[in-house]
């Protein structure tokens, strides 16, 4: 008998992959090939084009500066994407280091772990991040440190999980009676099996980074101008909302479907991981 169930979730998976593939692949492109994609330097300064709207020349307008809006936005996606990946892979491996020797050795190193992982999650991570970023200067390096350095929690305690279930595992024990090492046990055997869970969480991490860093430059403490970010190109559009739309929508799409193509990748992810859709 032919199983609907699984060929529906298994549709379902793709269909939510390859949208969301799509997606971050053209935000990919556009970060990547921004020299060549974009018509004009995005620092450039034309006072006689000053709020001009959505045209032939400027696609997506210009801002209270005569910059062009679709030159900044191209470098802006550069930004935006280098601080969500390389914040993610602060917070994965962090996350990774502390769950995974949480999880082999269990008992006091546990206890230990997990209790420096409870008090991390009492403090609401935005508030955090504001409350560090204050004191530093707002730099696009500090910006991807703090990032990572308050959202590696989920990962650890997801590791963790993981480990848990497979300490006990056969192949684990045949492992160990060979005389496999502990660091060997946990690089080889272990942690190729718990990386599934981790590659999701990670994938909808990017998201999260790229939703943080808006915000922080929205409010006027993350990158700063004259670099482009979509984040601070919308606090130009809220100094001009009445007169100047172009400046809100074309960013605000543009965080809009980055961070729905990697929410979708990921949900699509999670359910080809999903053991149950077997």
């Amino acid at each position: 008998m032919i199983n609907t169930r699984k060929i529906g979730l298994f549709f379902a998976a793709d269909s939510l992959m390859l949208w969301g593939g799509a997606v971050v692949v053209l935000m990919a492109f556009c970060a990547i090939f921004a020299p060549l994609l974009s018509p004009f330097d995005p620092t450039y300064i034309d006072l006689d084009n000053m709020l001009s709207p959505p045209s032939l020349a400027h696609p997506m307008g210009t801002d209270q500066l005569g910059r062009d809006v679709l030159a900044r936005m191209l470098f802006g996606a550069r930004i935006s994407l280098m601080v969500g990946f390389i914040a993610v892979g602060i917070s994965g491996l962090l996350g990774v280091i502390v769950g995974a020797l949480a999880g082999f050795y269990g008992g006091k190193i546990d206890a230990l772990l997990m209790r420096f992982v409870d008090v991390m999650l009492c403090f609401p991570s935005f508030f955090l991040i504001l409350a560090v970023i204050a004191f530093l200067e707002p730099r696009m390096v500090n910006i991807m440190a703090v990032i990572g350095l308050t959202s590696w929690m989920g990962v650890a305690r997801l590791v963790r999980a993981e480990f848990l279930k497979l300490r006990h595992a056969d192949f684990i024990e045949a492992a160990q009676t060979q005389g496999v090492s502990d660091f060997g046990l946990i690089l080889r055997y272990m942690l190729p099996n718990a990386l599934p869970p981790v590659l999701v969480n990670m994938t909808l991490g990017v998201a999260a980074a790229i939703l943080v860093e808006s915000a922080l430059s929205f409010l006027g403490i993350g990158i700063q101008p004259p670099t482009p970010s979509w984040g601070n190109i919308l606090t130009d559009g809220k100094a001009n909302i009445e007169i100047a739309w172009w400046l809100n929508v074309f960013p605000g799409m543009a965080i809009l479907l980055t961070v729905l193509g990697y929410n979708l990748l990921g949900e699509g992810l999670r359910e080809r991981f999903n053991p149950r859709q077997a």
